[in-house]
């Protein structure tokens, strides 16, 4: 049953994957600095650009996992993160809740993130992000990101992780058009040089 479940995990996380890589397919590099590339795509239907970063790591993926499922802890290397906690843990799936900070007048955000963890064959590990903004109630303060549509890849290349971070989201409330810009490009870039800073060393 194990195994059939995890058939059916892997069969729905591919049609995700490819999903999200249909809404968001003519990639535009917005950065390409440090060895950091971001990319930025319109998304259908969408005011704000999916974005897309993709870096080398002298690392292993288990150094990778093991930075990512210390959820309080990556809060100190995801961009503009103010607080993170794991709200469930079951099997190769987590529930986990963030507040960020935002440049005033924006209201400071939060999200509620649903993760799963696939293994590839190919010694291959993504963790699919899909935002479940209804999970817990909203905490006052905060305005709750209303949709999260992403993915986090490493792929095994040598004695280095090839990392993909992409995301698309829908904030929730009014963003001015300037902070929005600015965050799709800085969030991919700060996110992945403090993590390769922690994965490397």
């Amino acid at each position: 049953m194990g195994s059939l479940h995890r058939m059916a995990v892997l069969c729905g996380l591919t049609v995700v994957l490819a999903t999200t890589a249909a809404h968001a397919e003519d990639w535009k590099v917005a950065k390409n600095e440090d060895g950091i590339k971001v990319s930025l795509s319109e998304v259908a239907g969408s005011d704000y650009k999916a974005y897309q970063g993709v870096t080398l790591m002298k690392t292993t993926i288990a150094k990778l996992r093991a930075l990512q499922e210390d959820v309080a802890g990556a809060c100190s290397w995801i961009h503009e993160c103010k607080a993170q906690k794991l709200l469930k843990h079951e099997g190769d799936q987590s529930w986990t809740y963030t507040q960020f900070n935002t440049p005033w007048p924006v209201t400071p955000r939060d999200s509620v993130l649903h993760v799963t963890t696939v293994e590839g064959s190919d010694g291959s590990l993504t963790r699919k992000l899909e935002g479940v903004p209804k999970y817990i109630p909203e905490e006052k303060g905060f305005v709750r990101v209303a949709k999260v549509d992403g993915f986090w890849k490493f792929v095994p290349k040598g004695d280095q992780v090839e990392v993909t971070y992409q995301v698309h989201t829908e904030p929730g409330g009014s963003v001015p058009s300037m902070v929005a810009n600015k965050f799709v490009v800085d969030a991919p870039f700060n996110t992945l040089k403090a993590l390769k800073e922690r994965a490397e060393k």
